[in-house]
């Protein structure tokens, strides 16, 4: 019974440790393109149909990098995407004879993409996966650790340089994360996130003089009409006073 448990334990820990991590969401990067040259295994990723096409009923399009014969590799699934038209113009003929394929629906078979494994560890990463015929790859939004990925200001948002960097999604001290990304896509070549410097205005505290009006319905007078009468008068004197005792 104790070796049943012992084995039972080892079982769920190994499964529990090979088990992918996931990354945080990664943060918005406004007017970049993002992209990946390899993926840890346990990344989905799936096929969507382009416009003005659909894939056949029953296919999956999604696609995972699992670990075969010690080779990390993508599990396909069969999955095509046909003209709306020809089956919209096929679909009767279909449901009479599942075996007879229209001429028109056959097409040649889609490109595939040379995956490059040099540049990284073929046990734990995937390549690039293949392209299918009017079909691309929708956005990622679940990414695992180990994951890299890299940016590219789009046309017209590259005026301010450095336009291109990376981001990786590691473990550190415990805690799953993002490292930063030093650039920011901008048509404006003088872009700063600096605040410009403030102008220092004039304290007006520090004025020399400063009129000061009297309050309205009060009975005291103003600043100027208490202090320049009193003035005007003064001075008036001193020039009568001379001209009486000459």
């Amino acid at each position: 019974m104790e070796l049943k448990c012992l084995l039972m334990w080892l079982l769920f820990g190994s499964v529990k440790a090979n088990k992918p991590e996931k990354c945080p969401a990664l943060p918005r990067t406004k007017f970049a393109d993002v992209t990946a040259k390899a993926y840890p295994l346990g990344t989905k990723l799936y096929y969507e149909c382009d416009r003005g096409y659909k894939r056949r009923g029953g296919q999956y399009p999604g696609i995972q990098c699992q670990s075969k014969e010690q080779v990390a590799s993508w599990d396909y699934k069969k999955f095509e995407c046909i003209d709306e038209k020809i089956l919209l113009s096929t679909a009767p003929t279909m449901e009479l004879d599942f075996t007879q394929k229209p001429e028109t629906v056959t097409q040649s078979p889609a490109p595939q993409m040379q995956e490059n494994l040099s540049e990284f560890d073929q046990k734990d990463f995937c390549g690039p996966p293949k392209t299918i015929l009017h079909a691309s790859l929708s956005l990622n939004e679940q990414y695992y650790v180990g994951q890299v990925l890299h940016f590219k200001c789009q046309s017209g948002y590259d005026k301010r340089s450095p336009i291109s960097g990376t981001r990786t999604c590691k473990k550190v001290n415990g805690k799953i994360i993002w490292t930063s990304l030093d650039m920011q896509c901008t048509n404006d070549s003088s872009y700063s996130d600096e605040r410009p410097p403030q102008a220092i205005e004039p304290d007006p505290s520090v004025s020399l003089w400063c009129p000061v009006q009297s309050v309205p319905g009060s009975s005291h007078p103003s600043f100027s009409s208490s202090v320049i009468l009193p003035v005007t008068a003064v001075f008036l004197v001193l020039l009568i006073i001379p001209a009486v005792f000459m």
